[in-house]
């Protein structure tokens, strides 16, 4: 049997592009698609306040699972999933977002941007606040705000967990990365389709991401 013998052209640019919007369309699908489960398993659980068990501990621990998931998912449809040129996001849907992914977590976000933010400038800082958090198992304060055009992501904790081979992944190293740490690569990219560059900063009590 003859081979195939079709030449498969190598990448260009706009496959590059194709590619980063192939990877935001299945994070917007995954997360579309888990939305409606879970809103369900909420309904649900109301159903059974109204009956009057909502208060035992099982009740409680679903509830209490299904909301940390819900916000998961909320943060990730930003962080990973599609985000067009004219999208905007207001700032109380941003401050929601925050808020709920802060409840019951180890890491309190406060924001300080002014105004509502292009969907695609929220991806790229909600991609850094995820690179954030391997860098704080122990909790901390980060504080996000713009100076002079450019956007600073600043942790404060008693004790950060350094991974210098792994940030340099956000500064153009090519070190491999685990799923759990997608995100060291999809930051710089995206940041590179904004036309910005990253830069970091981690000590024994803080970190930074600046683009």
């Amino acid at each position: 049997m003859p081979h195939d013998t079709t030449t498969i052209p190598a990448p260009t640019v706009d496959d590059t592009l194709l590619d980063a919007d192939l990877v935001a369309l299945v994070g917007s699908r995954l997360c579309h698609d888990l939305i409606s489960p879970l809103g369900a398993i909420g309904n649900g659980v109301e159903l059974l306040g109204m009956s009057g068990l909502g208060s035992s501990p099982e009740v409680q621990l679903i509830s209490e699972s299904v909301a940390a998931a819900n916000a998961r998912i909320k943060f990730f449809r930003v962080a990973f999933g599609q985000a067009n040129a004219d999208q905007q996001l207001g700032t109380q849907e941003i401050l929601t977002v925050l808020e709920e992914i802060s409840r019951g977590g180890r890491l309190q976000y406060h924001w300080l941007g002014a105004g509502d933010q292009p969907r695609r400038l929220v991806k790229l800082i909600f991609l850094g606040l995820l690179c954030l958090e391997p860098a704080l198992p122990w909790g901390g304060e980060v504080v996000i705000r713009e100076e002079g055009g450019e956007w600073r992501l600043s942790a404060q904790t008693k004790r950060t967990k350094p991974d210098p081979e792994l940030w340099s992944r956000l500064t153009g190293s090519l070190v491999p990365v685990s799923p759990a740490q997608v995100q060291f690569a999809l930051l710089p990219r995206e940041a590179g389709h904004q036309g910005r560059r990253v830069s970091w900063e981690l000590t024994e009590t803080s970190a930074e991401i600046v683009f």
